[in-house]
C-alpha cells in the first residue's frame, strides 16, 4: 500500500520543549500557552467543534501532571512519588508514515495510525470518515472528510490530495490544550500543538508532529501518548463542572 509523507512541522521554535520525566510529570519549557479546550457536539450529539475555555496562567517553565492523581491539576504536585507511579514509555518509535494504514478515495487519501486514537470521536459525523473516503468526489463529502481529519487532536488522521500527495492539514500555533469532554462526562488528554518537541526521559526526542495528545490520566498503554483510557475510567480533573446529559426525546 502506498505511503505518503508524514505531517511533521519543521518550523518549530527550538526553545519550546516538553520533557517526559522518568515516572514523573511533563516538564514544559519555552513559555508555551496553556488553555482548556472543550469538545462540543452537533445536534446529533456527535463531536463537531472545539471551544476554547479559560487560559491557565503559567510561567516560562511548568510541570504538568502525568499520573492523574495530582490535587492541583493540570499541574504536578509530586503525588507521583507517593503512589510510585510507573510512567514507563511504551509508544513505538517508528515514524508515523511507517505505521499508518492508507485509505484511498477518488480525490483524497487518508493515513490512519490507530494506535494514536484519543477517542475524541470527530471522525464519526456523516457515517465515519473511512466510509466517507469512497465519496470524496462529492464536494460536500470531501469538505467533511477534511474537516474531520483536521479536528482530530491526536494526529491519528492525516488527509492528502490524492494526485499530489500534499497534506491538507491546518498548521497550529505552538500551545497545549487541556481537553475536556462534556459529552462523555470526563476529562481528556493534553493536546500538544504546533510542532513542539517532546523528549523522552532518556533524552531521545519523539517524532515532531503538528499535533499529538499526551496521556494525563496515567492509564494509557501507549505512554506518553493517549490511547483513550481516560474515557473508560471516567477521568475527571475538577477544572470544569460536568452536567449530566439528558437523553434525547424520541
Amino acid at each position: 500500500m502506498t505511503t505518503l509523507p508524514g505531517s511533521s512541522n519543521r518550523g518549530k521554535s527550538a526553545d519550546r520543549k516538553i520533557v517526559v520525566s522518568k515516572d514523573g510529570p511533563y516538564i514544559v519549557s519555552g513559555s508555551v500557552p496553556l488553555a482548556i479546550q472543550i469538545i462540543t457536539p452537533n445536534k446529533e450529539g456527535l463531536s463537531w467543534d472545539w471551544k476554547e475555555g479559560r487560559t491557565i496562567e503559567t510561567g516560562q517553565e511548568y510541570s504538568l501532571c502525568r499520573c492523574g492523581r495530582s490535587k492541583n491539576k493540570p499541574f504536578c504536585d509530586n503525588t507521583h512519588t507517593k503512589i510510585r507511579f510507573d510512567g514507563t514509555e511504551t509508544a513505538t518509535r517508528r515514524p508515523y508514515v511507517r505505521r499508518a494504514e492508507m485509505f484511498e478515495g477518488p480525490t483524497l487519501a487518508l493515513n490512519d495510525a490507530e494506535d494514536l486514537c484519543a477517542f475524541a470521536r470527530f471522525c464519526d459525523p456523516g457515517g465515519k470518515i473511512w466510509s466517507l473516503m469512497e465519496q470524496t468526489d462529492d464536494p460536500e463529502v470531501r469538505e467533511l472528510v477534511i474537516r474531520e481529519a483536521n479536528q482530530c487532536p491526536s494526529g491519528r488522521l492525516v488527509v492528502y490530495e490524492k494526485k499530489t500527495g500534499q497534506e491538507i492539514e491546518q498548521k497550529l500555533p505552538p500551545s497545549i490544550g487541556v481537553v475536556e469532554d462534556p459529552a462523555l462526562g470526563c476529562s481528556g488528554p493534553l493536546w500538544v500543538r504546533g510542532g513542539i518537541t517532546i523528549e523522552s526521559s532518556d533524552g531521545t526526542p519523539h517524532e515532531v508532529r503538528n499535533k499529538v495528545t499526551l496521556c494525563r490520566c496515567g492509564m494509557s498503554v501507549n505512554k506518553p501518548f493517549c490511547n483513550g483510557s481516560h474515557a473508560s475510567i471516567k477521568f475527571r480533573d475538577g477544572l470544569v463542572e460536568f452536567v449530566r446529559q439528558k437523553p434525547a426525546k424520541q
